[in-house]
């Protein structure tokens, strides 16, 4: 059976993505064929600050890599000048060049060069700051491949949790809040987790309100906008229940109720999936017409350049995808 093609990402240059990749490469080259998208001058400097024997191998296309334990392809998929940035600082040509490896990586896969994408993290105000308006990954591969249903999932210890509203103002959550945008979250909750599982999954849906709003003291979102989409998932055969109180929702889940949540907004799902897996957790985005996962941390500004940064989410994004991707898992 051929090995899966991976393409890993090397999000903003000025965070940790060259680290964790050089950290995690001989896992990643294990059962798989990993080639990066990036910049080789980087990933050398990733290598030599985590002090792993290894070799860049520069390449124009994914057909013609040969990564080895020791030898990591790299596709140069940027114009942006990197020789200024400085390890946790916020720049221009990180963000473009973070971009330009996301779509280069993006068009590829589209023209089935590769197998799946795994993305390390980008900076938003690095984005800003090169001009592109798109808030994160999600949104960019969306545009590019053409998606107009999509979520962010987060997963990891056997929950996924999907985010009905994501990368906006908390003030602005109640006008992205509808009933068809819930419905069409627990519906990509319910075709991603079987192929996850093997098994039909069990969805919990996440009320918007404290204590589900307590019969309306508290608001109406759960009946007027939440419940309609319960319900109508129900008849669709979904295996759903719903809106719980937050709290309790992931609470339940944790002890093995649920298999998914769909969360309403951004941090509804991120701190509870953050604090129950850590470095374990996976961001993916369902819907696409390719495999893409990410690490579910960001550029950690703090510690780049130390070479102190965990690869563990890297490792286990790129375990999802060859799973995802139909093919044998890396571990």
């Amino acid at each position: 059976m051929s090995l899966p093609r991976l393409l890993i990402t090397l999000g903003d240059v000025a965070g940790i993505g060259p680290e964790i990749v050089a950290r995690a490469w001989p896992q990643l080259a294990q059962n798989a064929r990993p080639v990066v998208v990036g910049d080789p001058a980087w990933l050398e400097q990733g290598v030599k600050l985590v002090g792993f024997a290894a070799s860049v191998q520069r390449v124009v296309h994914p057909s013609e890599a040969r990564p080895a334990a020791n030898v990591i392809p790299c596709i140069c998929a940027t114009s942006a000048a990197l020789n200024c940035v400085q390890p946790g600082h916020v720049s221009a040509e990180a963000g473009q060049a973070a971009y330009d490896f996301l779509c280069h990586a993006i068009d590829l896969t589209m023209a089935g060069a590769a197998d799946a994408i795994v993305t390390c993290p980008l900076h938003k105000e690095g984005l800003r700051a090169a001009g592109v308006q798109h808030p994160g990954h999600t949104e960019i591969l969306a545009e590019r491949t053409g998606t107009k249903e999509f979520a962010m999932v987060l997963w990891g210890d056997g929950i996924a949790v999907a985010h009905v509203t994501l990368h906006i103002a908390l003030r602005d959550v109640f006008a992205g809040l509808t009933t068809s945008a819930v419905l069409e979250k627990v519906r990509l909750l319910n075709d991603l987790l079987p192929k996850l599982l093997g098994r039909k999954p069990r969805i919990g849906v996440a009320a918007l309100n404290p204590h589900a709003s307590d019969g309306g003291l508290f608001g109406d979102e759960e009946t007027r906008i939440i419940a309609p989409a319960v319900a109508t998932a129900i008849v669709e055969g979904i295996d759903v229940s719903g809106p719980w109180p937050a709290d309790t929702l992931f609470v339940r889940a944790h002890k093995g109720e649920f298999d998914g949540i769909a969360a309403m907004y951004h941090d509804e799902g991120h701190i509870a999936m953050k604090l129950r897996c850590g470095p374990r957790c996976v961001n993916i985005t369902v819907g696409l017409p390719i495999v893409r996962t990410s690490v579910a941390h960001g550029t950690a500004y703090d510690i780049a350049g130390k070479g102190v940064a965990d690869a563990g989410s890297l490792v286990a994004a790129a375990d999802v995808a060859t799973r995802l991707a139909g093919k044998p898992s890396i571990r």
